[in-house]
């Protein structure tokens, strides 16, 4: 039996500090692995990302290149790298005549032959696989050899973008989170075929415009989005079986976190990946965004919000959630239910990537949460937060969930921990309990 953990805030700082020590370290990646030289950045997208990943660059010295399709959209991506940069500067974080210094160091183009001899180019596009595709069959065609060829994917297979180039070796995921000039968290993945040079390059790289990396392995979401996909999915199952989305937000803000899934979702935006009419598997987001409820950008999404953007419990909202799940008011789980139906789905997904060796480590994980979701820090992250609840708790949780959804299934490891015992954060890949 594995018996709850506590901890003091000081053994909680000391593990973070050490896993964050340890997630630069690639055993596999021998120390003395030649890194490529990296001078000159192509970056393919001047929208959010690609404008916040050319800023990490040009600040840390590099040349860059940033690619459009049209010159409207070029000047307006290079527009904001330069907003972003004056208010920087007129709150004193650097001189003044720094924001020519680094803008000098940014080329807009609508060529992409024009990227030809950049030592490292990143896509930045949406989502879409045969957009990506597309783009790195002309990448293999254009750039020169030993070029790195990287996607800023959030989610999608990299060994089927890869398998598109005569070089697979060259080519690895750079999942900068957003804003990327902001946000300290690199998600750096390894494709099958991957160099080891290419590897050891981009975690050097990594330090260089000042990021945390950590590398993980190619599956859907790789370790980040993958843990918040099983959250999301239990976030949406509680407001169909009675709770509102204020419910579930103010549990997880009890629990920690700045921000719950319903508010995250209006601030990002309800309409992305929607379009007008569509039928998806969010019926309650579709009905909102076709009252043009799409968030915070236009005063209302989830939540109704004040002049100051203060968000609202919205009784139009209450109103559409009980229409679609005929769910009468009151029903509403327990705050402690709400966290454990969230967070233990989280800590069982996190073993089953473990299982998988989609992460080098358990603390990987928690560096992963703490740097790129806004984990709690008090808390260590989904893995150390798995001792502190002890596995008897998460098992008995996910038996629950289980029960009615083959997704949440109890991970093998997690059953091993509850009966033999055991420690969470000393689990190793393939689900080897130390």
């Amino acid at each position: 039996m594995t018996q709850a953990r506590e901890m003091t805030p000081e053994q909680v700082s000391a593990y973070i500090a050490e896993s964050g020590r340890n997630a630069w370290d690639v055993p596999d990646v021998p120390a003395s692995t030649p890194r490529r030289t990296i001078k000159t950045v192509g970056i393919i997208g001047a929208g959010t990302m690609g404008g916040g990943i050319s800023m990490n660059f040009a600040t840390a010295g590099f040349e860059v290149r940033i690619l459009e399709t049209k010159q409207e959209a070029l000047d307006r991506g290079i527009g904001v790298v330069r907003g972003n940069y004056q208010r920087s500067a007129d709150k004193g974080r650097f001189p003044q005549d720094e924001v020519e210094t680094r803008m000098s160091r940014i080329q807009g183009t609508l060529d992409m032959e024009s990227l030809a001899d950049c030592d490292l180019v990143i896509e930045a596009v949406f989502e879409d696989m045969d957009i990506k595709k597309k783009i790195f069959t002309d990448l293999d065609r254009i750039m020169k050899p030993g070029a790195i060829l990287a996607t800023n994917t959030s989610a999608l297979n990299i060994d089927e973008i890869a398998s598109v180039t005569s070089r697979p070796g060259d080519v690895i995921g750079l999942h900068f989170f957003s804003p990327a000039n902001v946000m300290k968290l690199l998600e750096i993945v390894r494709a099958d075929k991957t160099a080891d040079d290419v590897i050891a390059t981009c975690m050097d790289l990594a330090r260089t415009i000042n990021k945390i990396a950590v590398l993980v392995g190619v599956c859907p979401g790789f370790v980040g989005n993958r843990i918040l996909f099983a959250r999301q999915a239990q976030a949406q199952k509680l407001v169909n079986a009675g709770a509102m989305p204020w419910d579930v937000d103010a549990a997880l803000n009890a629990f920690g976190f700045r921000m719950g899934p319903y508010q995250m979702s209006d601030l990002a935006g309800l309409d992305i990946g929607w379009k007008k009419g569509a039928k998806t598997a969010n019926p309650i987001r579709d009905a909102l965004c076709e009252l043009d409820r799409r968030g915070q950008k236009t005063g209302a999404g989830y939540y109704d919000y004040d002049e100051s953007r203060k968000p609202i419990p919205s009784e139009v909202t209450a109103g559409i959630i009980r229409e679609i799940t005929g769910v009468t008011e009151g029903s509403a789980p327990s705050q402690d239910e709400i966290i454990a139906t969230c967070i233990h789905p989280m800590i069982n997904e996190g073993l089953k990537i473990l299982e998988e060796k989609m992460a080098q480590r358990a603390s990987d994980i928690d560096i992963v949460w703490l740097n790129g979701y806004g984990w709690p820090a008090d808390k260590g992250g989904p893995m150390l937060y798995g001792d502190m609840v002890g596995a008897d708790k998460v098992l008995a949780t996910m038996e629950r969930l289980g029960a009615e959804d083959d997704r949440f299934k109890p991970a093998a490891t997690l059953k091993r921990l509850a009966k033999d015992g055991g420690r969470f954060t000393e689990v190793q890949p393939g689900g080897v309990v130390a």
